[in-house]
């Protein structure tokens, strides 16, 4: 049996674990990563990176279907589209292919070691990996964590058949002609809506009154629209039973208590997802837990000295780069840097059509922090760019303390806002003021525009509205 010793040892190479054992490697520390599949984890394996690549395809070919009718009002016609789902499957494959060798390249390149197979703990120093060829223990000094997460299944609803969860709905080789969807969060609707725009009867089943649950109603508003611009039947108070004997259809108790059958060729389940703690031997260490997941302090120490936890395995917010920043800053403790975790802004985007960006507070957690508060909205409908886009739906909303005009959280639902995120997470993380904010001089045309506007507001002097 081979024995390797190193100063650190990575468990998982999703999006925490390969950008720590990256960044252990360019300061030095000799570090080995162990991994079973494919470098980048759930993101960008069967998650963040796949499902954008499916998001957008469908969203072309919306746009071109749209534009078949002769109907544009931007006076393109063209003959009706036709979607070969193969094709975009192989085209996003090769996306991850790519980005699956970046990652194995930068870690080659950090000096870092990869070991391919499956690691079990046998201490809190020692852990023995199962690969193709035998059998590996590797003893190191510090031990990160980063197993990630995976999709929460149901008992009654197992996965296998017609039953699947995000994973499987991002290798389809068909577009399903009936679609239910089981949850109403975010990896159902982003996938859901996708899935209509390429030809799905999309029915979505969500336990809670209303759709997107995590979010204020009034940032949801344009997307239960569009929801039904889709032609998405949305069933909310309901809860799924389980399949029919033929397996055809989705069982579902409506919010009135009655029973009745959603036709479905697919079920794809998106309840959550839960943290990937089984079959590593955590049995064989002490860890304090938090429910489900890894206790860990503000620098990602857990509770027996020398092992670390990032990511997924550690709770919400279940977000690729919160694991990315944490696994950055382990690596600097672990090198002797004086680091610690300070999550004053992680922003997050829901990929749903509009799309949704949140950081910091919302007006209700602002208001719960007690103190008088400022809200300053401005609507694309009244944005120059977002009309030029034709996505007038959505706003920028700003909320702010009253005394000192503290910026506490922004949030936007529009099309392409996801990509003011980096702005919003810069204004908190720089501790702005609605003032420096309305102050800087922001790009005409863009929609970058509604954030100074938002501000101006709130100040009491919007300009264009």
């Amino acid at each position: 049996m081979k024995e390797i010793s190193c100063k650190l040892l990575v468990i998982g190479a999703g999006p925490g674990g390969y950008v720590c054992a990256i960044r252990a490697g360019q300061l030095g520390v000799d570090t080995v990563i162990v991994e079973a599949a494919k470098p980048g984890g759930t993101c960008l394996n069967v998650g963040c990176i796949p499902s954008k690549a499916l998001i957008h395809a469908a969203e072309e070919f919306e746009k071109v279907s749209h534009m078949a009718g002769g109907n544009s009002p931007l006076g393109i016609s063209v003959t009706a589209p036709v979607l070969d789902l193969a094709r975009t499957i192989a085209w996003k494959d090769g996306i991850v292919s790519r980005l699956n060798s970046g990652v194995a390249g930068l870690l080659k390149k950090a000096g870092v070691k990869t070991v391919h197979g499956w690691a079990r703990f046998r201490d809190g120093k020692t852990v023995e990996v199962e690969t193709e060829t035998g059998s590996q223990v590797i003893r190191a000094e510090t031990i990160v964590i980063a197993t990630g997460s995976a999709p929460v299944e149901l008992s009654f609803l197992p996965f296998g058949g017609p039953v699947i969860s995000s994973t499987e709905a991002l290798a389809l080789s068909e577009v399903p002609k009936k679609l239910a969807v089981v949850g109403g969060g975010y990896i159902g609707l982003e996938l859901g809506m996708a899935f209509a725009k390429m030809g799905s009867r999309v029915t979505v089943v969500e336990a809670l009154p209303r759709v997107l649950a995590q979010y204020d109603a009034e940032l949801t508003r344009p997307v239960v629209k569009r929801l039904a611009a889709l032609g998405v039947e949305v069933m909310l108070g309901a809860k799924a039973k389980g399949l029919s004997t033929d397996g055809d259809a989705l069982l579902v108790e409506t919010s009135d208590g009655k029973s009745t059958k959603v036709a479905a060729d697919k079920v794809l389940v998106t309840v959550g997802r839960k943290p990937v703690t089984e079959g590593w031997g955590l049995d064989q260490i002490d860890l304090d837990r938090a429910g489900k997941f890894i206790r860990i302090d503000d620098q990602c120490r857990t509770s027996m000295r020398g092992v670390f936890a990032i990511g997924d395995v550690t709770g919400e917010p279940m977000l690729a780069h919160r694991a990315m920043a944490q696994g950055e800053m382990v690596a600097e403790i672990v090198a002797g840097h004086k680091r610690s975790w300070d999550k004053r802004s992680i922003p997050a985007v829901c990929f749903t059509d509009p799309e949704l960006v949140t950081a910091g507070l919302s007006p209700e957690e602002a208001k719960a922090q007690g103190g008088e508060i400022k809200i300053g909205l401005f609507p694309f409908a009244a944005n120059g760019r977002a009309m030029t886009k034709l996505g007038e739906d959505g706003f920028v909303r700003v909320v702010a303390r009253a005394d000192n005009h503290l910026v506490l959280g922004i949030q936007a639902v529009g099309q392409g806002v996801s990509e003011l995120s980096a702005a919003f997470g810069l204004a908190l993380e720089m501790g702005a003021r609605l003032e420096d904010v309305a102050g800087t001089i922001h790009a005409h045309p863009t929609q970058g525009e509604g954030f100074q506007e938002a501000a101006l507001k709130a100040l009491g002097h919007a300009l264009h509205i």
